[in-house]
This record gives structure tokens, C-alpha cells and sequence, in this order.
């Protein structure tokens, strides 16, 4: 109270217990890739992050799917060396050209569909994060779908994330079309803005190429992560291997108009009606083939496209063959989309300490790449600690997440993502609470108001399974003051210090159960 100056009664009323910390959002990703639109009502959001909490409202900010279009290219003119069935052909993506080639055969020949446009993915990889259990997150668009993938514009989209307290996670899913080299620069940007700039927030990375086996010829796409990331910052940086087959894309979704060149398309399927031995004086065959005729016909409205469409769907073997192949392609998406879902879920049933891990998938009929118990040795543990969790296929389970390590692995302190998370969670969640503290008095009760509002947060944490420990004093300790972290000296400089020591759980990776036989006893 002030100075008393005047006769009376003066009321003071004293503080009976001691501030409260209010637990941070631990599970908040920031997506940046490329969307139809970035506009609120009409204000433009290119370029900045904008919070969303629904795919509705992604819908309604940044727009919905690409249009892919692919080109139908006949590889060969004769017969081909190794017959590929129809809807056997396997997606894969060239980073550097943006095109994806997908392949089948007909008629003796192959063919390949060189995608040309509608690379983008963000938009699917939003519609796994949220099929997984997403919540709140930031989109940043970096641009449209009539431009160009550039490092660049990612780089950029990282620097605005600077502005935002609330993000906890960054996912990237469009890197992986880029070229290897500026796919890497990309990821090494968002390691050093999570782990040297914010420090409050992890990268969730993708393997580039890694739809690929490790055997593959093009080169072990898992090594060649591992040595292009570098060595910085990896304890706030978690990787997934491989990519995984979705079910995002549904047939309904596609059209004989997502083939660039009708002629072709026209020309296969007629004759496929020739050889199918179809008679030409046929009225059913006439008509059909007036039908197939409409392929290239641009003044087409919407109700005939789609009676066209499925004429099309219930006639055509090849028809079908061509749209599931496109089908394929555009569902093996990256899987950091999925895992900030599945982050999201486990935080909010369990909490941000326990390991985002032996969680099913959802929306994902199985990995790209079949991972064994001995594949995942060097994945898990490898020389170098650079730690890929593996995402594995187990009968009668399903798709499982099954590691839960950051690229530090060889780290005791952050070996594992919760860990680190659970620690980011707990110096956040502390530093604002302590901020009201900022130039009181550095005395004995300023010292006891803070011990005490940290020590009933973390007593409350504990509680909760998030500290290890019988009792709270094994969980934490708090210390603070003159003669325990502070000196004389700090005083007069103005240094308040505070050492919080914390007991995080650790999760059981690795379960050892002996057996011996012993004498009968009875």
C-alpha cells in the first residue's frame, strides 16, 4: 500500500495464494504448401499463417483439391519384354520434374501416364491430418496451384511462422516434389527454425523417395536422408519411413477428363470394343461408340460429362485400369500430414508425454515398403543416432506407428519425441507464467511465489502421469534464492534465476521377458 497521508480506514488485501501456470497447446502444426486460394472474406492470406480448426474451413479460406491431369505415352511399339497387369503399375514421384509415372499394358504394348499437372499435396495431406485426429493447426500458403514449386517460397513460409507463439509443429509435405537438394535446404530451414530460432516446436520431416525400398537401384534413400540433413538441431526433428498407400482419393473423384490427351484415350478404348469382339453393326455397340466419341467433346455440360463418365466406368476394363493407376498415384502421399494427426489424437487422450507410438492409421491401407523386424534395426538404431521411425503393417493390427524417436538418437536427454515435447510443453507453459514476475521485487517473496505457482503445476503434472516418480519430490524439485541459484552479485545485476529439474517418463521400447524352467516342486 502507499503512503498514508490522510486520516481514515484503508483496505489492503493480501494475495492468499500464488499465481497459476496455464498448461500450453502442445499439439498446434503449421502446414505450408500451396492451395487453390488464400483469402478470408476478401482478405488475402498468401504468404501468412492463418489458424484453422476444420477442413471446412480450410475449404472455405484456401479452396479444395488440384486437377491432375496426366498424358497417356506408349513406351514401345512391340511386344513388351515383362507384361505389367493392368492396375499393377506402381506410383512414383521424380522430385526435380514434378511428374509422376504410373504404367500399364494393353494390347501388347505398354503405356505410361506422365503426370503433368496437379502435382500439389497439400490439400490431401490435410484430409489425412484430420482423418488421424487433427485439430487446430496454421495453414501458410505459399502460393497457388498456377505456380511453380520453389524452395524459396517454403523458406519464406518457415520465416512467417516466426510471428506465431502458438504452433508446436512444422509440417513441409510438398518438400518432397522439389528436388532432392532443395527438398533437403528445406528441411535443414525448418530445422534450424524450430530448434535455433523458436525453440518451442518440432519438425515433423519426410524421407525423400521414400516410397522406395532401400534396395532400390536409384541409391538407399534412407542414407541419402541421413547424410544430407547434416547434424544440427536433430533433438527437436522427427522423420517416418516409408510413405503409406491412402485411401484420401476416392474413384468419384476422378474423370475421363483428367487424361490430357483424349485422342489417345478414345483410340484405346475403341479398340478395346474391337477386341473384345464387339460387333460394329451392333446398335449397342453404335451407340457406345458415339459415346466414346464424346471424349473430345468440349461442349459437354456437367450431367452428360458425368453420364459419360460412368459409361464409361461400366464398360471399359481399361478405362478402369487408367483411373485406378492415377488413384494410386495421387493416395502414396508422405506421412508427416498423418503423424501430426496422430500427434494431436495422443496429447489430447493421453497427453504430450506419453510416445506417439503402437497408434494405428487411419485412412491407410498399408506402407509402401514392407518393414521386417531386422529392417528396422538400423532404422532404430543406428551408428550415427539419425533414428527413422518405422511405420509397419502387423497382421491382425493393422498400420501401426512403431518408433518414437527424434533424429537425435544417440541423445539420452532427447532420444525420444515425447520427452522433448513433454520438456517444450513445461518451459513454455513455466516462461509465460513467470513473465507477470518480470521487475518486482527480487526478494525472499517474490522467491516463494514462484517456487510455489511452478511446484503446483509440475504436482499437477505428475498427478497426471506426465513426471516419473513415487511421490513429487522424486518427480521435481524447484530451486531458487540467495545461496541456492542466486549470488549477491546476481541481485544488484538484476538476475532472478530459477532451476527447475524434472523427472520426464520414458517410454518402454524395448521389453525384455526371461524364462527358466525350474524344479518341480510339488
Amino acid at each position: 500500500m502507499g503512503q498514508m497521508k490522510t486520516p481514515g480506514v484503508y483496505v489492503e488485501e493480501n494475495k492468499a495464494f500464488p499465481n497459476s501456470v496455464v498448461e500450453v497447446a502442445t499439439a498446434v502444426p503449421a502446414f505450408i504448401g500451396h492451395t487453390e486460394k488464400a483469402v478470408n472474406g476478401d482478405k488475402p492470406l498468401a504468404g501468412k499463417a492463418w489458424r484453422i480448426t476444420s477442413m471446412a474451413e480450410y475449404h472455405t479460406c484456401f479452396g479444395g483439391a488440384p486437377f491432375p491431369v496426366c498424358t497417356i505415352v506408349e513406351k514401345g511399339g512391340g511386344p513388351a519384354a515383362s507384361a505389367i497387369e493392368p492396375g499393377a503399375g506402381v506410383a512414383r514421384i521424380s522430385g526435380c520434374s514434378k511428374i509422376s509415372s504410373m504404367a500399364f499394358s494393353f494390347n501388347g504394348k505398354e503405356y505410361s501416364l506422365e503426370q503433368s499437372s496437379g502435382h500439389f499435396i497439400l490439400y490431401y495431406s490435410m484430409r489425412l491430418f484430420f482423418q488421424n485426429g487433427g485439430g487446430p493447426c496454421y495453414i501458410v500458403s505459399t502460393g497457388s496451384y498456377n505456380d511453380d514449386l520453389q524452395a524459396d517460397r517454403f523458406r519464406k513460409g518457415i520465416e512467417e511462422l516466426i510471428k506465431e507463439q502458438e504452433p508446436t509443429m512444422v509440417v513441409i509435405p510438398e518438400a518432397v516434389l522439389l528436388n532432392e537438394a532443395d527438398c533437403t535446404s528445406v528441411q535443414q530451414a525448418a530445422l534450424q527454425h524450430c530448434g535455433g530460432e523458436m525453440r518451442n516446436r518440432m519438425a515433423i520431416l519426410d524421407v525423400y523417395d521414400g516410397y522406395k525400398d532401400r534396395n532400390d537401384p536409384s541409391g538407399d534413400c534412407i542414407d541419402a536422408f541421413r547424410n544430407a540433413l547434416g547434424v544440427n538441431y536433430l533433438g527437436f526433428a522427427v522423420a517416418y519411413y516409408p510413405w503409406l498407400n491412402t485411401v484420401i482419393v476416392q474413384d468419384q473423384e476422378l474423370s475421363y477428363e483428367n487424361i490430357g490427351n483424349a485422342d489417345i484415350l478414345k483410340s484405346l478404348i475403341s479398340d478395346e470394343l474391337v477386341l473384345e469382339g464387339a460387333d460394329a453393326s451392333d446398335p449397342k455397340v453404335t451407340k457406345l461408340q458415339a459415346a466414346v466419341d464424346q471424349i473430345s467433346d468440349a461442349s459437354l455440360v456437367e450431367i452428360e460429362k458425368t453420364l459419360l463418365n460412368n459409361t464409361l466406368v461400366q464398360v471399359s476394363p481399361l478405362f478402369n485400369t487408367i483411373l485406378k493407376e492415377l488413384k494410386d498415384k495421387l493416395n502414396l502421399l508422405p506421412p508427416s500430414a498423418a503423424m501430426a494427426g496422430i500427434y494431436t489424437m495422443v496429447d489430447n487422450s493421453r497427453g504430450v508425454w506419453k510416445a506417439p507410438a503402437n497408434v494405428s492409421l487411419n485412412a491407410v491401407i498399408y506402407p509402401s515398403i514392407n518393414i521386417t523386424h531386422d529392417d528396422q534395426e538400423d532404422l532404430n538404431v543406428p551408428i550415427h543416432g539419425k533414428s527413422i521411425n518405422a511405420i509397419r503393417s502387423f497382421v491382425g493390427q493393422g498400420v501401426l506407428v512403431w518408433g518414437a524417436r527424434t533424429l537425435d538418437g544417440n541423445s539420452l536427454d532427447w532420444r525420444y519425441i515425447n520427452v522433448r515435447r513433454t520438456m517444450i510443453m513445461l518451459e513454455e507453459s513455466i516462461r509465460l507464467a513467470c513473465k507477470v514476475y518480470a521487475f518486482e521485487p527480487n526478494d525472499a517473496n517474490t522467491w516463494v511465489s514462484i517456487k510455489g505457482m511452478i511446484g503446483n503445476f509440475l504436482t499437477g503434472i505428475w498427478k497426471r502421469g506426465g513426471l516419473a516418480g513415487a511421490a513429487p519430490s522424486d518427480a521435481f524439485s524447484v530451486h531458487l534464492g540467495l545461496g541456492d541459484t542466486m549470488t549477491s552479485e546476481d541481485v544488484l545485476e538484476g538476475l532472478l534465476r530459477v532451476t527447475v529439474l524434472v523427472a520426464i517418463s520414458r517410454p518402454a521400447e524395448f521389453i525384455e521377458i526371461t524364462f527358466q524352467q525350474q524344479v518341480q516342486e510339488s
